[in-house]
């Protein structure tokens, strides 16, 4: 048996842009469209009539290459856009790709979007037997697993109830329950974890470090840098659809700081149904500009721009920072908000400012925190910016450590020396 799990040879996917969404036709009805477009066509060409071009499109995926062997752990990181999802919905077979070829050899278990393969009107119980079905398993397979998978997402209690009643982080801890726990030889992971509140991303990552131990390969795409150490052997970086090389965690997440990691965060989209907040920029500044890199002995400030479409009740707003390899350094938080009672709808920036020489010079990133305070995640998006902070001088690099502080240090004579010259 080759020990290769997925061998994926000159992926590509592309996407039209502005193109409907065209529904399924009959045999008849096809071969009539094929023949009266070449009549349409051959009568354009005898008028000298302009022919027309194809609606523009956009590769998300282009010549992709790489193998993963059966119990690896690979990370995909990348920039929004890059194609992490289009990968791995390719890989799912949830979307076909439009050249190249993909093998899975196993059978493969799927997180990708927050209750992704359940049925809204089915109970929770029946979600789990339908999932399981689909992968294959038969009936006792399943029971075999049905209580850990119902301790894992503490859902007893409604286990009874048609899922389209549960709540976000209920249907999140059920789907990767039984994505994580059904009998599958590979997992795949999107940043849908980036929806669950502190404790249930702990757990979830404790238990796929589990699969891991297994010997069952894993795909994870994330933007959680601390995660992809932690988790995976091997580290893919995309970039644009492509494929800009596999290599050890650590420098394939320094490579996306040095190269890719955004300065900025902008989103001028408009709001979502039922939306109660949108970030709409995450900046980095320095003199009231923003740079590619920083000077470390001076200030800094870190904005967040956004728009809140409802009154919201205990806003929490603020930032983890962390090292290039995914090291956390500090949590800080707009304090602020939460004294406020309540924050009506309106357009806010809250900025933090950092004192210089608190940093030391090198590659860190800013994650995002939006939440209502021990309530629920506000921010489904892991919105991540790069920071990068250097020195003037090749000897401001001397000191160890993450941090620099300079201190208060005072000086003074207390006595005589105990040993006489």
């Amino acid at each position: 048996m080759s020990d290769v799990a997925i061998r994926v040879e000159g992926l590509g996917k592309r996407y039209r842009i502005g193109s409907h969404k065209k529904r399924y036709k009959t045999l008849r009805e096809s071969l009539a469209g094929v023949a009266s477009g070449s009549l349409r066509r051959a009568r354009s060409l005898l008028r000298g009539e302009p022919v027309r071009t194809p609606p523009p499109s956009i590769w998300a995926l282009r010549d992709v290459t790489f193998d993963v062997r059966r119990g690896e752990v690979l990370g995909v990181i990348g920039r929004n856009g890059a194609g992490k999802s289009t990968l791995l919905k390719v890989l799912s077979r949830i979307t076909e790709p439009t050249e190249g070829h993909a093998e899975i050899h196993g059978r493969i278990g799927s997180l990708l979007e927050v209750g992704t393969g359940f049925h809204p009107e089915l109970t929770g119980r029946e979600n789990i037997y339908l999932n399981g079905a689909i992968l294959g398993m038969k009936r006792a397979e399943i029971q075999q697993q049905f209580d850990q998978i119902v301790a894992f997402a503490e859902v007893e209690q409604f286990l009874d109830t048609p899922v389209k009643r549960y709540s976000t982080g209920m249907y999140l801890r059920l789907a990767f329950g039984v994505a994580a726990h059904l009998r599958t030889e590979i997992l795949l992971v999107d940043e849908v974890l980036a929806v669950g509140d502190a404790a249930f991303q702990k757990k979830c990552l404790g238990k796929m470090s589990e699969v891991a131990e297994t010997g069952r390969t894993v795909l994870f795409v994330s933007h959680n840098m601390d995660a992809v150490r932690r988790l995976c052997t091997s580290v893919c970086l995309m970039r644009s659809g492509q494929l800009a090389g596999i290599g050890e965690p650590v420098s394939s997440i320094n490579a996306y700081f040095e190269s890719d990691a955004v300065a900025e965060y902008v989103d001028d989209g408009p709001a979502l149904p039922g939306e109660d907040l949108r970030i709409r920029a995450v900046k980095i500044e320095q003199q009231g500009s923003a740079r590619d890199w920083f000077e470390y002995r001076m200030p800094l400030e870190i904005a967040i721009e956004y728009e809140v479409f409802q009154p919201l009740q205990n806003l929490l707003l603020g930032f983890d920072l962390y090292t290039s390899n995914g090291v956390p350094v500090f949590r800080s938080y707009d304090l602020a908000a939460r004294g406020m009672g309540s924050r009506e709808p309106g357009f806010y920036r809250s900025v933090c400012r950092l004192p210089g020489e608190f940093l030391q010079p090198g590659l860190y990133y800013v994650q995002l925190l939006a939440g209502l305070h021990r309530l629920r995640w506000l921010s489904k998006e892991k919105i991540t910016v790069g920071l990068k902070l250097a020195g003037s001088r090749e000897s401001d690099v001397d000191f160890p450590g993450v941090l620099c502080p300079r201190g208060d240090w005072r000086v003074a004579r207390v006595g005589a020396c105990s040993v006489s010259p």
